[in-house]
């Protein structure tokens, strides 16, 4: 599919609830997710004010997309490819949270890692980290943004100090259509999140007060995320206005699990099947988690054990002010 192709589909009147049979809903899935990857490779590529179309119209897309995975049944979509997650942040944005945590340019931070990043691990502990961070956490019921919805989020801000507590907790719980009432939430053996905390809640896609108080405070601190590419992926499908104020540079995201990756010696010398840098081992392994307690898998509590993990691997490493 090329970009006009993509942008006929986007702009194509499409009913979801007119689609008879598996075999429909499955070629319109394919159709809409092959058109999103072009669509959101042309925008975010192409220069600032010169994009060939509003990124409305590939929220539009998306929102469309959820409705035929609906109706397809979400849960036989579970081990598919995602299609709008990218495995991670782009080597700028990581370049990028780090000269934001240490006060200093992304060209500094650059010339010490390189382009190619080999050496961000020596750039993260040049200098010492300071400043207010908000810390976020969203659970959803897919892993594709363009296939599930957010059902939950936790914040928090923590100033990067070697005493500083957590504060100002905020949870939200989020709606997602009827039909899961009787099928279950899903993923819900993953966030423990049931229909009756879901119940009579608003949609996040339609709880446009809390999508403008989120972009409010996103592009007012930079947020820390364990694997920041998803919050990230996620916001961008999901919060008006995100994608755009992201590519403007109003959005710095900063991802603690690049951090454990690159700074912790001891992910080198674990075994992959361990998941060293997962939050959870990581927590472990700085005793912020005892060897028989869990991460709960709920956004407050998790942003809770990223920030006091993180505190403590940076005071592990001589990474706050003297």
């Amino acid at each position: 599919m090329n970009l006009s192709q993509a942008i006929e589909h986007a702009n194509s009147s499409v009913f979801p609830g007119f689609l008879v049979g598996d075999a429909a809903l499955e070629e319109e899935r394919h159709k809409n997710e092959e058109a999103l990857s072009v669509l959101i490779d042309a925008w975010q590529t192409s220069p600032e004010g010169s994009e060939p179309f509003p990124f409305d119209m590939i929220r539009r897309l998306a929102d469309r997309n959820r409705e035929i995975c609906d109706l397809y049944g979400a849960e036989r979509l579970r081990e598919e490819s995602t299609v709008t997650l990218p495995r991670g942040l782009t080597n700028h944005d990581l370049i990028h949270g780090v000269a934001v945590l240490q006060g200093r340019t992304d060209a500094e931070v650059e010339r010490t890692a390189r382009k190619d990043l080999r050496d961000l691990g020596i750039a993260y502990q040049e200098a010492p980290v300071s400043g207010m961070i908000l810390g976020i956490d969203i659970e959803t019921t897919a892993r594709d943004p363009a296939r599930g919805y957010i059902v939950n989020v936790g914040l928090e801000f923590m100033y990067m100090g070697p005493k500083s507590k957590p504060n100002n907790g905020h949870a939200a719980y989020f709606g997602i259509p009827e039909m899961y009432r009787e099928k279950g939430v899903p993923l819900e053996d993953v966030h423990h999140i049931s229909w009756k905390d879901l119940e009579g809640k608003t949609p996040f896609r339609e709880a446009h007060d809390a999508q403008k108080a989120l972009l409010t405070i996103l592009t007012r601190y930079p947020f820390m995320a364990h694997n920041a590419a998803f919050e990230n992926a996620w916001f961008t499908l999901h919060i008006d206005g995100y994608a755009e104020a992201k590519k403007a540079g109003r959005v710095s995201p900063i991802d603690t699990r690049d951090i454990c990756r690159r700074c912790d010696p001891d992910v080198r010398n674990l075994p992959r099947e361990s998941h060293p840098a997962a939050l959870e081992s990581w927590a472990r392994r700085r005793k912020v988690l005892k060897k028989s307690q869990k991460e709960r898998h709920l956004g407050l509590e998790d942003v809770d054990l990223m920030f006091k993990t993180v505190q403590a691997e940076f005071k592990e490493r001589g990474m706050f002010p003297a």
